[in-house]
């Protein structure tokens, strides 16, 4: 499998640029044939309160850009971004998941809104943790602060072959950020991706890039700098069932629910 790690330098609030910086690498990993490109937390907007400047309302714009860019790149794609439902008081802060024909095939909500930015006031938090395909191999995905909490990635552990971590991660937490990535890896025994920004916000938060593939041991197989916004790695995901039958370790889990979604 070939994975782009686009570290994207987030254009503030502006969801045209960061539109076309997306299409951009598309094509560009399309052109390496990259089976999926994954884009950090809120690519569109960066890790913004305002709510009534960022989010789109509904299955709004968003949702059909990302969707042609994967049908037109015939691409896997995992992005995130800030939605709002009519229906409801405060937003949501999701991750996609579309394949090569630019079906929707999984929406997750982040479980863990991030309390030092008092994230909880405007976005509600996610109840479900998600599975899904690619290209016939399981995976799941979270958000940033979710990495701080090993209990919901047990969840799915014994599910997936790769985990996918989309965040906005500060360059003042960054070794926190690979040892909790490298950690998960070691402790599920599957491959960890995470894709983290880049560059500095409004609010003059500076991001790491510092993107990252561990393999089922806690090997780094490929990382980003802080400079770079497309990284690749290519790695296979069948050496998760080898490390998982020598070091049969999961199956000595006990107290989770496996079919708990």
């Amino acid at each position: 499998m070939k994975v782009a790690l686009i570290q994207l330098d987030i254009a503030w609030e502006d969801r045209r640029k960061n539109y076309e910086k997306a299409e951009f690498f598309a094509k560009k990993a399309a052109g390496e044939k990259c089976d999926i490109i994954v884009f950090p937390e809120m690519f569109n907007t960066g890790f913004s309160m305002n709510l009534a400047a960022i989010a789109d309302e509904g299955i709004g714009e968003t949702t059909s850009v990302l969707s042609d860019i994967a049908k037109k790149n015939e691409i896997n794609l995992i992005a995130g971004f800030p939605m709002k439902s009519p229906a409801e008081e405060k937003g949501r802060n999701l991750a996609v998941v579309y394949d090569r024909t630019g079906m929707l095939t999984a929406t997750y909500t982040k479980i863990h809104p991030f309390c030092l930015a008092e994230e909880g006031k405007y976005y509600l938090a996610g109840e479900n943790v998600t599975t899904f395909e690619i290209d016939g191999i399981t995976a799941s995905v979270f958000i940033c602060y979710d990495l701080r909490f090993p209990e919901v990635f047990r969840k799915i552990a014994k599910q997936v072959k790769i985990i996918f971590v989309i965040a906005n991660w500060p360059t003042s937490r960054s070794t926190h950020w690979e040892t909790l990535l490298e950690a998960r890896s070691i402790e599920n025994q599957c491959f960890v991706i995470g894709v983290n920004r880049t560059g500095t916000d409004e609010n003059g938060i500076i991001y790491p890039g510092a993107s990252r593939v561990y393999d089922p041991q806690g090997h780094i197989r490929c990382k980003g700098n802080d400079r770079d916004e497309y990284v690749v790695c290519k790695f296979d995901p069948s050496e998760v069932d080898k490390v998982r039958a020598d070091y049969p370790f999961l199956k000595d889990m006990r107290g989770y629910n496996d079919k708990e979604k």
